[in-house]
Order: C-alpha cells, then sequence, then structure tokens
C-alpha cells in the first residue's frame, strides 16, 4: 500500500481516497435487492426458501429452529466458550442498562397543562445475525441484550444456514443466553424481506436490526423506504475502521487493529492517517507480514486493496480527515487522544490510546458494536437501549389551563389560517368564533 499524501490533493482526489469498496457497486446492488424483496413478499415463506435454496445451497421449509436443533447447538459449544458469551453479555447489560429513553413530566404550575412522556418497548422486532464467512454470535449479543432489556414482547432472529441447513451454534448460543429462542435459519436480503413483510413464522416486524454486507444494508433501505414498511436501526453495512497515528505509535499494533477489520469481507475497508511518513510506511510493511500469517489471508488481501494510508499535516488535520470519511470505528492511537477527542465530530465508536484495540468493542467492553456506517456516522450513532423503545408524549389540560393556555393555539392557528383547529379551542372555552376560515 502506498501512501496518499492528503496535502497534495485536490478536492476529487480526496474524495475518492475515502470513497467506500460498497458504493461502486451501488446500482446492481440496488436492483438486484429490489427483485429479491418482491418475490418475498408476494411469496412469503415459499420464497425465502426457494431462496435459501438458490444462495445457500440448503432448503428447510420450517425456517424456524426448532426445540430439538436449539438443544443440539447448544450442546455443540465448547463449555468456556458458553463462559465468554456469558460474560460478554452480562458487560454488555451493565453498559447498556442505564442507557434507554426516560419518562418524565412538565407542569409549571396548576393552571398549566400537564406534558409528558412515556416509554414504551417495539412491539416486534427482527434481529439479523451475520453468518456467512464467519459467523457472530457478538452481534445476537449486541442485538439481543437491548432487544430484552426494553421488553420488546415480539423478538426474531435471522441468520444464515450452515452447510447441513441448521444455525450456526455459537449464534444459537448467544440468543439462548440473552433470551432469544425464535431463530429463523435464513439470510440475505431475503431474510430482510421476511423480517419486514412476513413469511410463516417470521414477522412481519415493526424495526429491522442488524448489520450485514452490502445486500443486506441496501434491503434494509429499500423496505424503510416503503408505504408501511418497518423501521430500521442504522445503515450497518460492511466494516470500517480508521486509526489516527502519531509517530509514537506502535506500527504493529496499527496494522493489527487495521487486519482486524479489514478480515470482516473483501468489502470491507480500512483507512490510517498519521501525520508521520515513517510511520504509516512501518504499518505498511506490518500489513503485508501480518496479513499472510493470517487464516483469512485471502480475504485480508481483497479489502486492503480498497484500503488506504494517509499523510496529514498535524494531528489536528487528521481528525477533520476523520470527521468527513465518519468511520464505523475509530482508534486514536496517539500520545493524548482525550486531547483529539474534542474535536471527534463524527463516528460510531472511539477507542482511546494504545491498549484499546477495537476488538474489545466488538465483544466485551459493553457498548454496542452495531454502528453505522458509509458516513451515516454523520448523523446518527450506534445501537443502544433507546433504539428498542419509542417514546410518546401525552398532554393533559385542565379547564382551567384550556382558558390560560389556548389563546396562544388560537393566535397561532389562525396565523396559519387554520380557522378549525382555532374553534377547537374557542368552542370549548365559550370564546366568539371570530376570524373568517381561510384556504
Amino acid at each position: 500500500m502506498r501512501v496518499l499524501d492528503w496535502n497534495t490533493l485536490d478536492a476529487a482526489e480526496r474524495a475518492a481516497a475515502l470513497r467506500r469498496p460498497a458504493q461502486e457497486v451501488g446500482e446492481e446492488v440496488s436492483r438486484t435487492v429490489a427483485e429479491v424483496l418482491d418475490e418475498v413478499r408476494r411469496g412469503g415463506a415459499e420464497a425465502v426458501a426457494a431462496f435459501t435454496e438458490r444462495f445457500d445451497g440448503v432448503r428447510r421449509d420450517d425456517l424456524l429452529l426448532t426445540d430439538a436443533e436449539v438443544e443440539d447447538a447448544l450442546a455443540q459449544v465448547d463449555p468456556q466458550v458458553r463462559r465468554a458469551i456469558a460474560e460478554a453479555a452480562e458487560a454488555i447489560r451493565a453498559f447498556h442498562a442505564p442507557g434507554g429513553a426516560r419518562p418524565y413530566v412538565v407542569q409549571e404550575g396548576e393552571d398549566a397543562v400537564r406534558c409528558e412522556r412515556v416509554v414504551r418497548p417495539v412491539r416486534s422486532v427482527g434481529l439479523y445475525v451475520p453468518a456467512g464467512s464467519a459467523p457472530l454470535p457478538s452481534t445476537a449479543l449486541m442485538l439481543g441484550v437491548p432487544a430484552v432489556l426494553a421488553g420488546c414482547p415480539e423478538v426474531v432472529v435471522c441468520t444464515p444456514p450452515t452447510r447441513d441447513g441448521g444455525a450456526d451454534p455459537l449464534v444459537v448460543a448467544a440468543c439462548v443466553e440473552v433470551g432469544v429462542r425464535r431463530i429463523a435459519v435464513v439470510g440475505g436480503a431475503q431474510a430482510v424481506g421476511a423480517m419486514a413483510f412476513g413469511a410463516g413464522p417470521v414477522g412481519p416486524c415493526d424495526k429491522v436490526f442488524g448489520p450485514g454486507n452490502t445486500f443486506v444494508t441496501e434491503a434494509k433501505r429499500q423496505v424503510a423506504g416503503m408505504q408501511g414498511g418497518p423501521g430500521i436501526d442504522l445503515p450497518a453495512g460492511p466494516s470500517e475502521q480508521l486509526v489516527v497515528a502519531d509517530a509514537g505509535a506502535n506500527p504493529v499494533w496499527v496494522a493489527a487493529d487495521l487486519l482486524s477489520q479489514a478480515e470482516h469481507g473483501p468489502d470491507s475497508q480500512v483507512v490510517c492517517v498519521a501525520d508521520d511518513r515513517d510511520l504509516l510506511e512501518q504499518v505498511a510493511a506490518e500489513l503485508s507480514r501480518q496479513a499472510a500469517e493470517l487464516p483469512r489471508a485471502g480475504i485480508v488481501t481483497e479489502a486492503l486493496g480498497a484500503s488506504r494510508l494517509v499523510l496529514v499535516r498535524d494531528l489536528e488535520q487528521a481528525v477533520e480527515v476523520s470527521n468527513a470519511y465518519a468511520p464505523e470505528h475509530l482508534i486514536l492511537a496517539v500520545r493524548e487522544p482525550r486531547d483529539l477527542l474534542e474535536g471527534v465530530t463524527a463516528a460510531g465508536s472511539v477507542f482511546l490510546g494504545d491498549h484499546t484495540p477495537e476488538s474489545l468493542g466488538d465483544y466485551c467492553s459493553g457498548t454496542n458494536h452495531v454502528l453505522p456506517t458509509s458516513g451515516a456516522a454523520r448523523w446518527t450513532g450506534g445501537v443502544n437501549l433507546s433504539s428498542f423503545q419509542l417514546s410518546i408524549t401525552v398532554q393533559e389540560a385542565s379547564s382551567r389551563a384550556l382558558s390560560a393556555t389556548g389563546g396562544t393555539a388560537v393566535a397561532l392557528a389562525r396565523a396559519e389560517g387554520l380557522e378549525a383547529h382555532a374553534r377547537a379551542v374557542t368552542r370549548r372555552v365559550g370564546e366568539p368564533e371570530g376570524g373568517e376560515a381561510r384556504a
């Protein structure tokens, strides 16, 4: 990988340097996903089963795992791994529990309108857990823990099938740990369609959660835009990471961090931005050396083809580049990371200092790893407890409160030309009708 000097690039070259791989195949992916969703909407469970057979090479007529299949999967998981799953779940619960939306009441005096916010769980949620080339039981924890904490009445997990037509045992173990046993063996855009439109025992769901490849992300985007379609958590597509490093950073550790995200898939992207060329060149050498040692070397090599090493003038400019990219994961591998944190305005999750690898956030620090990708960190954060809640506002007025405050509503309604709005107040308080209805 060659080093790009940010200050020698023009605006177009800078934009190209920060372009995600997934953005290059948008039209083809969009068309394919639309066709899959249309088939699932019309054909339901049968269409889902057909796509599973076509794309995954297995046929399941019953989309949900049976109780016997769940127990068989649990028996295959090493007890030490189950303990690790339980420990990670507990850390995730501890972090998420205080972070939900809170009810509150505002009433300034007896003659004021009582206004309040009540909080309710989303009624039915669908959780997508990737399990293609690398099963992600950690995602089942990240989604299942807050769904259960929020008290969502209906929770279903969709996860791609294994070669034998079941679900990955680690994913099943994570689901059971958080209290979710409705597990559908279906992946890809067809899984999103099943959760959105309903397919046999799956869906329709009010909201769909979870990361996935380009096809899954596009499917979520499309169903969310349909009339009556479900909400979605956020665009959580191919993984990405940006590391800001200074001359004191350890190139071995920086390269290891970059590779930890590159191994997710060939469409993942990693970027290192530093104010020291020697450090970047050492990182490049380490990437080549360490990548060759990895079991997923082929995937890593392909991902590195779209990754970047960027030289900047100073660390302040490094943060500017990071904010422009708005990474899913941001590591500040610098001597005084909190000094830079103040300037970070767009990132899914931030990891401070040399001893905070992104892997902690993926598994067991307690924060959520379902995070915005493709620049969406400019306007949204990651999944949290409030993602599974609805905040409903309530107001209650006595006759005295209506008399005291209704005049404001009447004046504004008439200013907007909405006389019926005004009369909904005046008919109650006995005021003259006043004013003519306006178009």
